[in-house]
């Protein structure tokens, strides 16, 4: 078993402050977490994009024995590909889309106005469209400044489109919010009330009793205590990253449309 990682990602100008980083390692079949912080306690990272995202790059590039579970969108439909491989797609990603802005604008002129989905995004049942107005920085970031590099230096697999090869980095495409419904969990947990604090803790309880999950009393405190929701949904990203690859069918298909699209492990 590798050790987990679960990351709640943002491509906001001070990602640095919004992303989340769960890591945690197996132990007698349960899963420990271990540490729960943000992106700008990484060194060298800071709250801004582009050294936050660095820094996780460095960090993901050194873990060659990890899973990293990371929410954001790792492709888009395949009508909107005109690549013959997803490799392909993420290489020349950035030099087709040089802006979030003309990343969006070209994947609605592409699709007629609409918001076409993948085939993972109706089975995982996922909130948005990989370029709905509230995702489509996310995936344009996750994309060029995490997927794109590490794939090009060989320092990580992105799963079910690649083998999971040994000695590198392996990345799944994670849904906290699609996790939560897959087991009947979801509620409003994001917020400053009362009530989305409970329902924050009503997570934790689940997480802890039923999925086993061991979770430090300090890293408990500080995802009831974060109201945007984030370190709780990093630490929900470690939990469906080490259910996938402790799956015997893990990675799953490469074939037909995973191979192009991306898959949603949940």
């Amino acid at each position: 078993m590798r050790r987990v990682y679960g990351v709640d990602f943002s491509g906001a100008t001070d990602a640095g402050r919004r992303i989340w980083i769960a890591r945690g390692i197996v132990v007698d079949g349960r899963l420990r977490i271990e540490v729960c912080h943000r992106a700008a306690d990484l060194p060298g990272a800071g709250g801004a994009r582009e050294p936050a995202l660095g820094a996780l790059r460095r960090l993901i590039a050194t873990e060659r024995d990890a899973a990293f579970g990371l929410d954001f969108p790792f492709s888009l439909p395949a009508d909107l590909i005109d690549a013959g491989t997803w490799a392909a797609f993420a290489a020349g990603f950035a030099r087709r889309y040089p802006s979030p802005e003309a990343f969006r604008r070209a994947c609605r002129d592409a699709a007629g106005g609409r918001e076409l989905r993948r085939l993972t995004d109706s089975e995982a049942a996922t909130p948005f469209s990989p370029y709905n107005l509230r995702l489509f920085r996310q995936t344009y970031a996750g994309i060029r400044d995490l997927l794109a590099p590490l794939v090009a230096d060989d320092a990580a697999c992105a799963l079910p489109m690649q083998p999971a090869r040994p000695g590198r980095a392996w990345l799944l495409e994670v849904c906290p919010a699609s996790t939560l419904k897959r087991a009947g969990r979801y509620a409003p947990y994001k917020g400053r009330s009362d009530a989305c604090r409970a329902a924050r803790a009503r997570i934790l309880d689940a997480l802890e009793a039923v999925e086993g999950v061991i979770v430090p009393a300090d890293i408990r405190r500080a995802a009831l205590d974060d109201p945007g929701g984030d370190a709780l949904d990093s630490l929900i990203a470690a939990v469906a990253t080490c259910q996938a690859i402790a799956d015997p069918a893990f990675p799953g298909p490469r074939d037909g449309r995973y191979a192009l699209e991306g898959r949603v492990y949940v």
